[in-house]
């Protein structure tokens, strides 16, 4: 597995980033730790919700004569990109516009700012607060220098991958982006099963974190492949080959995880579809919706 990247992040001009919440936070937050430096960044927050110093913070997005900014990051949640049409937003004009919006696809994008030169999807996860997330990133419309901005700016961020079919988008969304939070759930589970087996509660947690953490570590180390590591802690006719039976009957995991796959891909097509009709997503996702 690739390592992250710990590249100084190509700097973009003046950014202004609109919506900065858990994901935009954390994404901003390492930038600044990477050597962006925060006088270049604007971030639009109606909240007023704390940000690192020395970055700019406004109520509302600003007008053109406020920048001009270079690049735009929209990291709001995806049911606010109708809201943006009764800001000045459409009257910028972007070298690069930057989306975390999941499930809103490139055209309602440009359409929320016509003017962006070009338009790049980017699907961030969590760990991008450490260098250690991913960010899949998609467009039709970007130059290959805006593609080498865009890729260079993410870097510092993780592992950065580029899809080329927009309609994969969803399943990188469902795999990566909600992956995080699958992951957390087994590790809760794993804390739990052993809880079930005596641990104290607190204890099993400590152990299955901690599995969890050097185990990921070492797969992406090693030059095997999860599944050979697998069997080579499974000595033949031990505990683990118990264990790994049980979740291998009937592919009973790999069946599991599909389905839940299958459940995150399927709503962010939903959001998609959404974004298509013309009252857009501020009438058709419930507010909670995100990834």
């Amino acid at each position: 597995m690739p390592q992250a990247g710990s590249d100084v992040p190509v700097a973009p001009g003046r950014l202004l980033m609109i919506g900065c919440g858990n994901m935009g936070g954390a994404m901003l937050s390492r930038w600044l730790e990477t050597g962006l430096p925060a006088d270049r960044v604007t971030v639009v927050s109606p909240s007023g919700r704390a940000v690192p110093g020395g970055v700019r913070v406004l109520r509302a997005v600003p007008p053109p004569d406020d920048g001009p900014f270079d690049t735009i990051l929209l990291a709001l949640k995806p049911q606010k990109l109708a809201e943006l049409a009764a800001t000045p937003l459409e009257a910028h004009a972007p070298g690069l516009l930057l989306s975390t919006l999941a499930g809103v696809e490139e055209p309602a994008l440009a359409a929320a700012c016509p003017r962006a030169a070009a338009v790049v999807r980017a699907m961030p996860n969590l760990p991008v607060a450490l260098g250690r997330g991913v960010v899949a990133l998609h467009s039709r419309t970007a130059s290959v220098d805006t593609r080498a901005v865009a890729e260079a700016l993410m870097r510092p961020l993780g592992l950065v991958e580029w899809i080329a079919d927009e309609a994969m988008f969803d399943a990188v969304t469902a795999l990566a982006g909600s992956g995080p939070a699958f992951l957390y759930r087994f590790v809760d589970a794993l804390a739990g099963a052993g809880a079930a087996l005596g641990l104290p509660r607190e204890q099993a947690g400590r152990l299955a974190l901690a599995t969890v953490e050097g185990a990921a570590l070492l797969a992406a180390r090693s030059e095997d492949g999860p599944a050979m590591l697998a069997d080579k802690v499974a000595s033949p006719g031990g505990s683990t080959r118990e264990g790994l039976n049980v979740l291998d009957r009937g592919d009973t995991l790999l069946r599991l995880l599909t389905e839940t796959l299958q459940a995150a891909e399927r709503r962010n097509r939903e959001m998609a579809a959404a974004a298509r009709e013309p009252q857009g997503l501020h009438g058709n996702i419930p507010p909670a919706a995100t990834l």
